[in-house]
């Protein structure tokens, strides 16, 4: 196998949904601002040898569907040649397609890929714009895949005993990694 480097890192900064500085920014064009950005950065590479973009997106409808991977590729004038495809894990996506980004590159298919992802929690908002869940998930069985973040971290921090002021130390440390 081969060994896989991440290059470089970037974000958008965080806006405040639904009335934040970027509520009324496309997600596309929020991901292709930061795609030409990396672009800009790194001259140096050949952007024609990138083997695929994946984005994760975890509501991928409305105004960050139809493969907003791709729209948002075209838009950063990366070349049309280079493949893009939108993943959905929900609130995992974004992590999971900078994996699969890098399986392409470990497994041999690709020496460059672009991993990352994409939400505007303003144009499309937690549940999508007009969600209806199927009831038979909210049997005992199946009953997690309902739950939003909120009471799956209330879950999680109750089952390991990490405390509040243990969640907000790890968050202050992860925001520092962005």
């Amino acid at each position: 196998m081969t060994d896989v480097y991440i290059v470089d890192v970037l974000r958008t900064p965080v806006g405040k949904a639904p009335r934040g500085v970027f509520k009324n920014t496309l997600p596309d064009d929020l991901l292709a601002h930061t795609i030409k950005c990396l672009i800009h950065r790194h001259q140096t590479l050949d952007w024609q040898e990138i083997a695929d973009v994946v984005i994760g997106c975890a509501m991928p409808e409305a105004e960050q569907g139809m493969n907003v991977a791709r729209i948002a590729s075209l838009l950063a004038d990366l070349p049309k040649s280079v493949p893009a495809m939108t993943i959905n894990r929900f609130c995992s996506s974004g992590v999971q397609s900078i994996v699969t980004a890098a399986d392409t590159i470990r497994n041999q298919e690709a020496h460059l890929a672009l991993g990352g992802g994409v939400e505007s929690m303003s144009m499309v908002p937690m549940g999508g714009n007009k969600y209806t869940a199927n009831p038979s998930i909210f049997n005992d069985e199946h009953v997690a895949i309902a739950y939003g973040m909120g009471i799956t971290a209330e879950n999680v921090a109750k089952r390991w005993e990490i405390t509040r002021e243990q969640q907000d130390e790890f968050a202050i440390e992860s925001h520092k990694k962005a």
